[in-house]
Order: C-alpha cells, then sequence, then structure tokens
C-alpha cells in the first residue's frame, strides 16, 4: 500500500517515519509551504499568558531573542502536536487542552478566570496568518484582552512532485492524507493544473476534519472519510480502514 502525505514539512516527515513503521510506503507532497515572518510586539506590554493553535506558530518564533522575556509564562496549546513543539521549542510551562480551538478556549478560561476578580488576564496569540475561526474575539467576550501576532504564513504550493504526479497517473497511490482545508485546496488545485483531477480525486481521501473534507467532496471526491477527532490518530485510524477496505 503507498499513501500520499500532504503535510507540510517538517510534519510530514515524522507522519511518513510513523506510516513506514506500520509497513506503509509513503510519498510525499506538501502542499503548503512554511514562512515564519518578523516577530514584533510591544516590549512595554504585560502577558499573563500564550496561547497558541499550531505548532508552526511556536516554531515561528522560538529562536528569536524577543521571546526570551515570554518563554517563562504558561503557554496554552491547542493539542498534543502545538504543545510538543512548544516545548521542543524551550517552552516549559505548557498547557495542553487536547483538543481543538473550542477546547483551547475553555481550558484557558477556566486555567486562567481563577482568582481573578480584579484584573482580566492579557493574552498574547501567537497565531498564523489565516486563521479558521476568531479566537481572540471569542476570548474577548469572556473578559480577556487578546493580543494577536502573527508569526507565520503557509504559501500555496501550485505543482505537485514529478514522482507524485507519475504515481497518480500509474496508479500506484492507494489513499491521500490531507491535515487542513487549505492544504486541500491545493492539492485539488495543483491535481487540475497537472491534469489528474480524475485519477486524484478517484482514490480516498482520509481528512482530519469534516471540514477539511467538504473541500475535497465540493471538489468532486467521492471517497472522503474524515477522523473521528482532528489529532493524528484518529486520522491513522481512518486510514487504517480506507487501506482494508481496498485490500478487500
Amino acid at each position: 500500500m503507498t499513501v500520499l502525505v500532504t503535510r507540510p514539512y517538517p510534519d510530514n516527515e515524522t507522519t511518513a517515519a510513523t506510516l513506514r513503521a506500520k509497513a506503509i510506503d509513503v510519498l510525499l507532497a506538501p502542499m503548503l509551504r512554511f514562512e515564519p515572518l518578523e516577530f514584533e510586539y510591544d516590549t512595554d506590554a504585560k502577558f499573563d499568558a500564550l496561547i497558541a493553535t499550531s505548532a508552526n506558530a511556536v516554531r515561528a518564533v522560538a529562536d528569536q531573542p524577543e521571546i526570551a522575556r515570554l518563554r517563562d509564562l504558561p503557554l496554552f496549546a491547542v493539542g498534543r502536536h502545538t504543545a510538543q513543539a512548544s516545548r521542543d521549542g524551550g517552552f516549559p510551562h505548557v498547557i495542553d487542552a487536547d483538543g481543538d480551538a473550542s477546547a483551547l478556549r475553555e481550558r484557558v478560561t477556566e486555567t486562567l478566570k481563577k482568582g481573578r476578580a480584579k484584573r482580566a488576564a492579557t493574552l498574547l496569540y501567537l497565531a498564523g496568518s489565516d486563521l479558521a475561526r476568531d479566537l481572540a474575539s471569542e476570548l474577548g467576550e469572556r473578559g480577556f484582552t487578546v493580543v494577536t501576532q502573527t508569526t507565520y504564513r503557509m504559501v500555496p504550493v501550485t505543482k505537485l512532485p514529478a514522482e507524485v504526479s507519475e504515481a497518480i497517473a500509474a496508479h500506484r497511490i492507494d489513499a491521500v492524507l490531507h491535515y487542513s482545508r487549505r492544504s486541500a485546496r491545493a492539492f485539488v488545485d495543483a491535481v487540475r493544473g497537472a491534469g489528474l483531477e480524475i485519477s486524484a480525486l478517484a482514490l480516498p481521501q482520509c481528512c482530519l476534519s469534516d471540514a477539511v473534507g467538504m473541500v475535497l467532496r465540493d471538489a468532486g471526491a467521492m471517497q472522503v472519510s474524515a477522523a473521528s477527532s482532528p489529532n493524528e490518530d484518529a486520522l491513522f485510524d481512518t486510514l487504517k480502514r480506507a487501506l482494508n477496505r481496498i485490500s478487500r
């Protein structure tokens, strides 16, 4: 079995290693390219905590000297992957919400509201340039002051690697893994540009969420399945079911 991973670098390498350990062949076609942005914020500002909804948001600032004065603050991470990237980036006080943005909002609220009768917490939100929801406003409605700092952007990749195009044309790929709406859109655009739309969208498309899957369904894919929860373990379970159907 061969699986195409569309996840951006460097996370795609970790995914590939996990799949190969399961005796699954892997091809990589990262459909988004990571670009860190200059980290700027008011050095006179006083923050009580950091929040991050993606590992890349933390990676983008981990080596920048301005982050040093913030490193000892609590950092609320949306899930396990972002939490681990935060620890790897040198943040010692990481709180893992173990879910999605809603879970992060609730974890921040229940943790920082305690014992704060006089002053609401001020949060620095490390974010990407494209946000799926307005988490800052949601937290603002709960009394928090949120300062959003855009730390990176993900640029769509317009062309597939040659070996991936050849594998799709030769029907050597058994399923495709998708991790975000933007990367799914980039995949659809790339296969259309390469004249491979019919073959590519006929494959089982395994998606991190229903929202990601909708992009593929709207493009005409018929075999779209979504993970039961937005984490890679659940996505791998979805992939396993898809591959089992093929092997029958």
